[in-house]
């Protein structure tokens, strides 16, 4: 059994030892890993497993950086493919890898999702910059690959990967695989690279290095859950209420969903996987612009099913992509979209903006089968949510805020999102949902409960911080606690507002700031109340409060950064260089943390 992670597994230590322990088993090889194994198994008088020896010689190392928990599983998978080849290994998350370790290894591979315009994800930063520094050394005897996870709808595709596989190469290491920039449906494409990646690393690895016990992971989660993303369990939903007013411009719901029979445990911060099915209407309509028959067969993972059945359960029809846009264009003739298709912005932006039916035209489509269309379109993905409630309070169910996602067309057609429409409004409470616990072990409350925590949530960023004070108050923790929220109105829009003032009337909540943009001309935002009240926040960090932030990513996260900066600067009489460095000082210490998308 890997020593980390241990937290998800019942253990007679507490929330603090975990952690230590945690953090000291983070970076060793594999040969310092067995010997701790040895070590601890003779203080204990236990046998060492077998899966603890590892022989001499060359070994592989697997890092992932993930912002949402795709790297991980990818990465656990090439863990598991490596124990099936009797490769010595060890799986491990960038944000527990000591960078300047990377100067040891002689084998590695690399699995790293790309944020928003082409960022490291937070878990990744540290080792993503301390390769483009001086301080990096040369990597002359390092044989590596790298696997590039991403949304081919962003402008700055896999781009994370990409810069690793640049910044490593540079210092004199030799790719022994091709790179792989993997779209949203990566697992259709991740198997056969595994395979190939591990091969050549069997043809440059030294016999020492082949253990037929293979390596445990040192920081690879080790799930006590049977059900994950590719066996996801079949729960069923309870309630799905609107929270939001009747004159509000957002109808968000408070779900909740039964996990009885299935085992599955959480942690505050986990996130939920949800396996949705697309509005059999909308793919009605879809079929009917093509002029296809909806009961014709097709093939899919070696099955034969009716294409509706194929559009509703296994192909993504809400979230086009540029790929999709010019594959259509080409196989149609269609001359404006051909023309669209020249200018790589543009494309973009009217992916982003359009649906797969919006995209379609309603003639011209003579060259279209149910098979060249199929292969046009990405496969269906499960969508993650942060878990809104603590398993410590609501025992065998699970909670989310889930905002719905409408819109109308430029002609005027309503349009919603697939996941959030069919948890929304068309999943009838008794009915069926497939789902499985995301591990999140990069937002996690602090295991010393009398530590204060300061958090961000605007919107549907509430949801994680609503399972936190659930689990606070379970546990008894004596920390302080502060919410900042934020959204349009006060009447129409302040989620789980009686909760929250139960919160803060009890002692619970500490203190309440607020910020609703449009109850007054000036529009007000989270990171002008922080800024407002940058004396307090700045106290609360020197007294070794964590600091939380979740939801949007490309403006409220990336605001509330720098209004953090410009408060540590102010506050502490630095320059802003310095402020962020003593910002990043705290991510490291994984007193910054952040859950947004």
């Amino acid at each position: 059994m890997a020593l980390t992670n241990l937290s998800a597994l019942t253990s007679p230590l507490s929330e603090l030892q975990l952690s230590q322990l945690q953090q000291a088993m983070a970076g060793l090889d594999p040969m310092q890993t067995a010997w701790v194994s040895g070590y601890l198994a003779g203080v204990s008088q236990t046998p060492v497993s077998a899966q603890a020896t590892v022989s001499s010689g060359q070994s592989l190392t697997i890092l992932y950086g993930t912002q949402t928990g795709n790297s991980k599983g990818v990465a656990e998978q090439l863990g598991a493919a490596a124990d099936a080849k009797g490769i010595a290994h060890r799986v491990v998350s960038m944000a527990d890898y000591k960078v300047k370790s990377i100067k040891d290894e002689s084998h590695l591979i690399i699995v790293a999702s790309t944020n928003g315009e082409g960022e490291a994800p937070d878990d990744a930063i540290d080792l993503h910059e301390f390769l483009a520094t001086k301080k990096a050394p040369k990597l002359n005897d390092l044989k590596f690959a790298v696997l590039g996870l991403g949304d081919s709808s962003y402008e700055f595709f896999c781009q994370t990967g990409k810069d690793f596989e640049q910044r490593i190469s540079a210092l004199g290491a030799t790719i022994i695989a091709e790179r792989l920039d993997a779209d949203v449906d990566y697992d259709q494409v991740t198997g056969p690279w595994i395979d190939n990646a591990l091969n050549e690393i069997e043809k440059t690895i030294e016999k020492g290095g082949v253990a037929s016990a293979p390596v445990a992971s040192v920081a690879g989660a080790v799930s006590a859950n049977k059900y994950d993303k590719q066996n996801p369990f079949a729960a069923s939903l309870i309630v799905s209420q609107k929270i939001t007013g009747d004159q509000s411009a957002k109808d968000v719901r408070h779900i909740e969903i039964d996990l009885e029979g299935s085992d599955l445990t959480y942690t505050a911060g986990d996130a939920l996987g949800v396996w949705f099915k697309n509005d059999a209407a909308l793919v009605a309509q879809i079929i009917a612009k093509l002029n296809l028959d909806a009961s014709t067969e097709v093939s899919v993972d070696d099955k034969t099913v009716s294409l509706s059945e194929a559009l509703i359960e296994s192909y993504e029809l809400t979230g086009t992509h540029p790929g999709f846009v010019e594959g259509y264009a080409t196989l149609t003739g269609n001359a404006a979209l051909l023309e669209l298709a020249s200018d790589k912005n543009a494309l973009r932006d009217f992916a982003n903006n359009n649906q797969i039916v919006d995209v379609i035209s309603d003639s011209g489509n003579d060259a279209v089968t149910a098979e060249n269309f199929l292969a046009l379109l990405r496969r269906i993905s499960p969508r993650l949510y942060s878990i809104a409630s603590s398993q410590t309070e609501v025992e065998e169910e699970v909670h989310l805020t889930i905002g719905s996602v409408l819109f109308e067309n430029e002609q005027g057609e309503k349009r919603s999102g697939g996941a959030s429409g069919f948890l929304n409004h068309r999943l009838a409470e008794g009915e069926e949902v497939k789902v499985f616990i995301e591990d999140n072990h990069n937002f996690r409350l602090p295991a010393n409960p009398e530590t204060p925590i300061i958090m961000v949530g605007p919107g549907t960023g509430i949801a994680p911080f609503r399972s936190f004070m659930q689990e606070r108050e379970a546990t008894d923790a004596t920390g302080k606690n502060w919410l900042l929220f934020g959204d349009q109105t006060f009447n129409e829009d302040f989620l789980y507002q009686v909760e929250w003032q139960s919160h803060l009337k009890s002692g619970l909540l500490t203190k309440l700031d607020l910020a609703f943009s449009r109850d007054q001309a000036q529009k007000i935002y989270v990171q002008d109340r922080l800024k407002e009240n940058a004396a307090e926040v700045y106290q609360w960090l020197q007294d070794g409060a964590h600091f939380y932030v979740c939801g949007d990513a490309n403006r409220m996260a990336k605001d509330v950064h720098t209004a953090l900066i410009e408060i540590i600067s102010e506050q502490g009489n630095k320059n802003l260089e310095e402020a962020e460095q003593e910002l990043n000082e705290l991510r490291k210490a994984k007193r910054y943390q952040r859950d947004v998308y």
